[in-house]
């Protein structure tokens, strides 16, 4: 669970406004020591330019000034430089020029997961476990998957070329296999290594959606609704996959919204507002100036204003998802079950610098419609919104069930979970989610909390 944390501090602070950043007006001379301070900061960057035992790059000190002011206001402020500026915009805006894979590291090299289905690699034939060797005839070898994505991704209709190994007899290394936490690995000695097979993929980028809604039905006329993150996209995927569990009739949902660490407020508003009608209010954000006082409401109807709803939340659901769990909180709208959320009341704004940088910067916190701060405070353990229903799942089985949400798409075969059968956990918190709904407690539940 630790490392699932240590993702949701990095993927919450993503969260970009819907509203637009604008860089603080610079103070005029006189008002506080600012030009002062600055002066001694120049003075420290020349002292190490003439004087350090090797001869500086000075937009590496200028980048590592600007990068440690920012890490000394907050977690989620962040000074981007280019490739982590593009990487920024790819995941708010929801797709980027890419092939389409998923990758993890096995045995120090890079492995397809799963192409996408309807992407280039899916086309080209790329498998589960292929080794990627090479990309663009450079060694993949210790290259990291972040590293990896930056080398695969560019200019939709640009060209990539791959080379992989594979192995034949796939089931045969499956039982050979070794636990990871998406799964069985292969195991690759060297000896192995000879009886892989290279092949050779030149593909053409494309521009790849990024998937963050996905949903099923759970019988009885109850849909189920899980959201990733939410993106640029989001708004209208998760519009889509309600008209289409309503096709067949839709008494209740469960949206969850574990593990869900932020992205865009306007999307997260959008969802909100999908069950919030009347005018009501979903959530204000407050700057330090008083009059920095935004809010956010939903319309005067909602679609699914009367729909029954469960919302399932744990300690990964972060930022936007929190923003929607606590507005359907306060107006008394959904049960809310599972665990405490993680505590990420903090909006981020990108302001864009020049030679491509950013800065993220904190801009306002946002409350709910109660007026609930729910930052998280960590000496005093505080933060994050208490569910309607304590339900806490034992960490190790949230890992697995996290790893058994990922889907593997082979060509010719049914889409199957990264997870083997044999290692398949219950997701007990769903089931019992479906339940409320299909006995009609869930209703009861806010009939009671109305009184």
């Amino acid at each position: 669970m630790r490392s699932i944390l240590r993702s949701v501090v990095c993927a919450a602070a993503l969260a970009v406004p819907a509203f637009g950043g604008t860089a603080p007006a610079v103070p005029a001379p006189g008002d506080d020591k600012t030009y002062e301070q600055l002066s001694f900061l120049v003075d420290v960057l020349e002292i190490v330019r003439e004087n350090y035992v090797d001869s500086p790059d000075v937009q590496k000190l200028t980048y590592g000034a600007a990068a440690g002011l920012a890490r000394t206001l907050d977690p989620f402020s962040q000074f981007m430089e280019p490739q982590d500026h593009r990487e920024i915009k790819a995941e708010t805006e929801g797709e980027f020029g890419g092939i389409g894979i998923r990758m993890v590291m096995k045995d120090d090299w890079l492995t397809v997961l799963t192409p996408l289905p309807g992407t280039p690699a899916y086309r080209a034939g790329l498998l589960p476990d292929d080794r990627i060797v090479e990309i663009d005839g450079e060694s993949a070898k210790d290259l990291q998957v972040a590293d990896a994505m930056e080398k695969l991704r560019g200019a939709v209709g640009s060209q990539v070329k791959l080379t992989v190994l594979r192995w034949p007899d796939k089931k045969a290394e499956a039982r050979a296999g070794v636990k990871t936490s998406t799964g069985t690995a292969p195991v690759r000695s060297p000896e192995a290594a000879a009886d892989g097979v290279e092949k050779e993929f030149t593909l053409t980028r494309e521009s790849i959606k990024i998937e963050s809604v996905l949903h099923r039905g759970l019988g009885d006329q109850i849909g189920y609704v899980r959201i990733n993150e939410f993106s640029a996209h989001t708004s209208r995927d998760f519009r889509d996959a309600l008209q289409v569990l309503s096709r067949d009739g839709l008494a209740g949902l469960v949206l969850d919204l574990r593990f869900n660490p932020g992205g865009l407020l306007s999307a997260a508003v959008d969802v909100a507002a999908s069950f919030l009608g009347g005018d009501k209010l979903i959530v204000y954000t407050q700057g330090r100036r008083p009059d920095s006082r935004q809010e956010f409401r939903g319309g005067h109807r909602a679609l699914y204003e009367d729909l029954p709803l469960v919302v399932l939340v744990n300690e990964a659901s972060a930022s936007g998802s929190e923003i929607i769990a606590g507005a359907l909180q306060d107006h008394r709208r959904a049960v809310l079950m599972g665990e405490r959320t993680y505590g990420k009341a903090s909006v981020q704004s990108v302001i864009p610098l020049p030679k491509n940088c950013a800065l993220r910067l904190t801009i306002a916190r946002y409350y709910t419609p109660k007026g609930r701060s729910i930052h998280r405070d960590e000496k005093k353990k505080t933060g994050g919104i208490a569910p309607d229903i304590a339900a806490p799942v034992p960490h190790d089985v949230q890992e697995k069930i996290f790893a058994q949400w990922e889907t593997i798409y082979e060509p010719g075969q049914k889409p199957r979970s990264a997870v083997g059968k044999d290692e398949t956990v219950r997701d007990e918190l769903l089931e019992r989610a479906a339940v409320l709904l299909k006995s009609g407690e869930a209703v009861s539940r806010l009939k009671d909390r109305a009184r």
